[in-house]
């Protein structure tokens, strides 16, 4: 009998395990996000665990220095730019305390954040939060400890509230106006009293706060209080109208719920197998990531410009703004034509809307709730609509888009932070074709010059170039011939910088005359912004992506090419790293002299394909990937900067890159999962199927696409645009003869590829 209960044990227990088992097998993509992963930054700026729906205008993490903080500042309403500005903030507090503040700083305990929920306990305040946001509106549950008189204070910051008999509706003016986020806040308990807080004094029975950091206090006499609220750019009415078309609940689970099926709904148009559990969670917190930005900011059919500072109709295309173009063109952008086309093409019809708002013309560079922040360098929104187009989207005007962007390329001036017209750097660009650097001991005489950005001369000329290839191919496109040939002439201006001896892009003076002596390293002062842009010589030596034949040609041989970019990946930093990254802080998440930290370098591991060594991109991915990103609170090497690092991570997981958007191709690296299957839309679906891949077997021996063979080390777009299936069999050794015949087109090839 004891050996039957032995045996009925063991069948229980195994049933048991099974069913475990079972539910770790059946996660759901959401299950798998962690926004927790790099909130500790190597350097510079970390990630923020942010609560949002995707691409929504609400957007909220825990207002804190940085995670390592121990307290947290009030509870967030909404973050209106990202990583950057918030407004709004609700801070509980019970009748016993006799604090007064309009934000309190309460230390925590319990923090669980998921994308589509968020909940903590604040200590001194013993109050248990628990929040779900919709798209323009969202939900705080809060339990307080004790029963009697609790009270909520809601802070503007810059603004004024005021007391609506069961909440509080107002407005906070944001940036330096005159950009407004309006509140509208409803509570589901009784308020017993009110009153305001000025300068840090309680003022019972008033009804409005107006001014810095003035603010309204709300009484209850219950343990709980609920509070739902709505956000809007437009007004008060509209905040509350937004409220009542999407939250009809008082229930955090209500929200929650809607909110896990949505993000299931968005992430699961990338369904993986295969990999470590670890894996999937870098992968799908990197698509996470990529629906923070743009948000859309249309309310039923209208939106806030603020590059006009009007409310427009929307005649039913979404507004979308927040986007930084220099970090989102090279990968986030084209992830989104393969995954969601509809929204990407209501995102270009929103930069040509705010061009056309602007008094100037001029196409977006960091297009933000306020207006156009006008960073870094280079006008890469040209680089996002020439890929869109060639890649098969529609629904905008071209020609519309190829007059602003000719516009922007021509009439605006390339400096670095800067929304001016062209000064005499520009015209000396224009007549000599490079931007002039200026000697170690000579001193600035252009004033427009921005004092800290400088004049970054080599990642101007070397951005202007690809700008203006993108620009040539729309011109061909619209059969302006004349255009086409000569911005097509000006993209091959890095020539002019070329130093031959070297093999580097070189800085040279208004007289043509190199920089000398010179450290590829180093030299450039800080963040290199004399001559280069954050990062140093080593970087922007491979940033010609429209014309990798071309810079092998200039190198002298592919195996040159090959030399070159081996050593980019060896070459010390020179000096310890104190003194490195002192100097270039930006450049971290260093493998020799690459940094996988900042996106000019995101390409690079790729360039192998272009001179007949895949093999090598196969491996240097696979180890990027496995050193840099992982799921830990230092899992991100650099600056996320909304998607733009992060797009990079899932496209390089799913073994495929768009090196040159503009150019409709892909290049082949090394998948970590065994099988990938993209949504592409309209019943239609790409499939990579990965055979015998592991950590060790990283190395493609062959590949079938579409049921042809398939030698490659790239494919089109055209060849997955209507869905696909591409077969790669995987081993632990290189094979060396696979993908080196037909290599990427670029430059002259690329009109092989494309039929004008």
């Amino acid at each position: 009998m004891k050996k039957y209960v032995l045996l009925l044990m063991a069948v229980l227990t195994m049933a048991i395990l099974s069913s475990c088992n079972k539910v770790i097998i059946n996660k759901t993509p959401i299950d798998y996000v962690n926004p927790y992963i790099g909130n500790i930054s190597h350097l510079l700026v970390p990630t923020f665990p942010t609560v949002h729906l995707p691409n929504s205008m609400l957007r909220v993490y825990p207002e804190r220095r940085e995670y390592t903080t121990d307290y947290i500042s009030g509870l967030p309403i909404i973050v209106t730019s990202h990583r950057g500005r918030s407004a709004f903030s609700i801070s509980p507090k019970s009748e016993q305390s006799d604090v007064f503040s309009p934000i309190i700083n309460y230390t925590y305990d319990n923090e669980r954040i998921s994308p589509y929920r968020y909940s903590v306990h604040l200590d001194e305040a013993k109050v248990e939060v628990d929040f779900a946001p919709s798209h323009q509106s969202a939900l705080y549950n809060l339990k307080f400890a004790n029963g009697e008189t609790n009270q909520l204070i809601i802070n503007s910051r810059n603004g004024k509230l005021k007391t609506t008999g069961c909440g509080v509706s107002g407005y906070e003016t944001i940036g330096n106006g005159p950009t407004k986020v309006y509140l509208y806040l409803e509570a589901e308990q009784p308020i017993v009293n009110s009153g305001a807080i000025i300068n840090n004094e309680i003022h019972y029975n008033w009804t409005s706060a107006e001014g810095q950091n003035e603010a309204i206090i709300l009484g209850f006499s219950s343990k709980v209080v609920n509070v739902r609220y709505g956000i809007s750019f437009i007004s008060e009415e509209q905040a509350q109208e937004n409220l009542e078309r999407e939250i009809n609940t008082y229930r955090v689970d209500d929200l929650a719920r809607i909110g896990k099926d949505v993000w299931n709904e968005t992430l699961g148009k990338i369904e993986v197998g295969g990999g470590s559990e670890s894996d999937k969670v870098v992968f799908y917190t990197s698509l996470y990531r990529t629906y923070e930005r743009m948000i859309n900011i249309s309310e039923d059919g209208k939106y806030y410009s603020a590059f006009d500072g009007q409310v427009h109709d929307d005649n039913g295309i979404p507004f979308y703004t927040d986007d930084w173009i220099w970090d989102t063109y090279r990968a986030t952008h084209p992830l989104r034509i393969l995954i969601e086309p509809e929204m990407e093409v209501h995102m270009i019809n929103s930069y040509l809307r705010m061009a056309q708002q602007s008094k100037e013309g001029w196409m977006p560079t960091f297009p933000e709730v306020t207006g156009d922040s006008h960073r870094m360098n280079g006008n890469h929104s040209v680089a996002v609509i020439c890929d869109a187009y060639y890649k098969g989207l529609r629904g905008f005007d071209l020609d519309a888009a190829y007059n602003a962007c000719k516009a922007t390329l021509t009439e605006k001036s390339l400096l670095p932070w800067k929304c001016i017209p062209n000064t005499e750097l520009d015209l000396f660009y224009q007549e000599r074709g490079y931007f002039p650097a200026l000697q170690p001991d000579e001193e600035e005489y252009v004033k427009a010059v921005h004092s800290h950005e400088k004049r970054q001369p080599i990642a101007v000329t070397l951005g202007t170039c690809y700008d203006d290839w993108c620009l040539s191919q729309i011109a061909k496109e619209l059969g302006k011939v004349e255009d086409y040939n000569y911005f097509l002439k000006r993209s091959s201006n890095y020539r002019n910088i070329y130093n031959s001896e070297t093999a580097f892009f070189h800085p040279k003076d208004k007289d043509g005359r190199f920089i000398e002596p010179f450290d590829y390293r180093y030299s450039g002062g800080q963040g290199a912004r004399n001559y280069y842009a954050e990062n140093n010589g080593w970087i922007y030596r491979w940033d010609v992506p429209h014309n990798i034949a071309d810079l092998i040609t200039l190198m002298g041989a592919p195996q040159k090419f090959i030399q070159n970019l081996d050593q980019t990946f060896r070459e010390p930093l020179g000096k310890n790293k104190y003194t490195f990254y002192s100097q270039l802080p930006d450049h971290t998440g260093n493998v020799g002299q690459f940094s996988m930290a900042n996106e000019p370098s995101l390409h690079i591991p790729y360039l192998y394909n272009y001179a007949g060594e895949p093999w090598k991109t196969q491996k240097r991915i696979r180890r990027l990937l496995d050193q840099w990103f992982r799921n830990d609170l230092m899992g991100v090497p650099g600056d996320e900067d909304g998607g733009g690092m992060t797009a990079f991570v899932v496209f390089s997981a799913m073994g495929f890159y768009p090196v040159t958007p503009g150019i409709p191709t892909y290049n082949i690296g090394s998948p970590l999962f065994e099988y990938i299957k993209m949504d592409l839309g309209n019943g239609t679906f790409f499939e990579i199927e990965a055979r015998n891949c592991s950590r060790e077997n990283k190395y493609i021996q062959s590949a079938i696409l579409n049921g042809k063979e398939w030698n490659k080390s790239w494919f089109s777009h055209d060849d997955i645009k209507n869905g696909g299936k591409l077969v790669l069999v995987m081993g632990d050794k290189a094979n060396e003869s696979w993908g080196i015949k037909d290599v990427p087109p670029s430059g002259e090839s690329v009109n092989k590829l494309i039929s004008f």
